[in-house]
């Protein structure tokens, strides 16, 4: 299994594991696909900021990572 780190930018995230980033585009975190925001804003940006700011369940993003293999550390 691959662990991750909420505490980890999405930035972060998004290059160690690319198809992390399908998932938040899938799960309403739209803004990850618009041409600079991955290396502008999701540098600081986290998940569970960007799923507080989109207004998505953070438990439904953790719920689709782990169903793709991922261990989520906290």
């Amino acid at each position: 299994m691959k662990e991750i780190s909420l505490e980890s930018s999405v930035y972060e995230l998004v290059t160690a594991h690319p198809e992390i980033q399908r998932v938040l585009f899938d799960l309403g975190l739209k803004d990850i696909q618009k041409p600079g925001m991955l290396t502008t804003v999701g540098r600081y940006m986290t998940i569970p900021k960007g799923a507080k700011m989109k207004k998505v369940d953070l438990q439904v993003i953790i719920d689709q990572l782990e169903q793709l293999g991922f261990t989520i550390k906290e």
